[in-house]
């Protein structure tokens, strides 16, 4: 299979795989919509906006990579990060992080969110992939958006990740400080014996 057809179609699969299926499957069994941002104009909500900005942004730029022809050459490729070895270990890092978030989401069980829900008690989860990182599926998200950035090195890319982990910090920051709320000498705890990432 073509490497283009095969990136469009695993970005295709990653995103029902760890969005949509999984939302689908929590809201089945409790209910409860994961997805936590609800347009309101302070910080989580803007967070929530940013998110589906970078994820248009990434959509886009693998479909002018795949789809777009000539048109590729507007994203400004990076061609001295063009070559096969960090192609093949950008696409160890997009298969890993997919099993790695996957495994983290499963973990998660019926607590896993998208964002803070305040409105629903879930469980503080420490065991698992928990238990060497206190934001798994954050990480695994960085690493794909660092695979994409080998396998695809423009300045498209470049700022994607950059504009990714600045996000991530911000929501891992205030996601933190709601657990310190929710949880108190449990998750102070669990912080001191687990890293933010690893």
């Amino acid at each position: 299979m073509n490497h283009k057809i095969y990136l469009f179609l695993f970005s295709l699969i990653f995103f029902l795989l760890v969005v949509v299926i999984r939302s689908y499957l929590l809201w089945k069994k409790t209910g409860i919509s994961p997805m936590t941002f609800d347009g309101s104009d302070d910080a989580h909500d803007f967070q929530g906006k940013l998110f589906k900005i970078i994820l248009f942004l990434e959509f886009l730029m693998i479909g002018i990579y795949c789809f777009g022809g000539d048109w590729y050459v507007y994203l400004l490729p990076i061609w001295y990060l063009e070559n096969e070895s960090l192609q093949l270990f950008g696409w160890i890092l997009l298969h890993l992080s997919l099993i790695w978030i996957f495994i983290a989401q499963l973990q998660m069980k019926d607590s896993w969110r998208i964002g803070i829900d305040e409105k629903n008690k879930t469980e503080l989860v420490t065991d698992g992939l928990f238990q060497f990182s206190r934001n798994p599926i954050f990480l695994g998200i960085i690493i794909v958006d660092i695979g994409i950035l080998l396998l695809i090195p423009n300045a498209l890319s470049l700022c994607i990740v950059a504009l990714s982990v600045a996000s991530i910090h911000t929501q891992v920051r205030l996601e933190e400080s709601f657990l310190k709320k929710s949880f108190g000498k449990e998750y102070w705890e669990y912080c001191e014996r687990v890293g933010r990432w690893i």
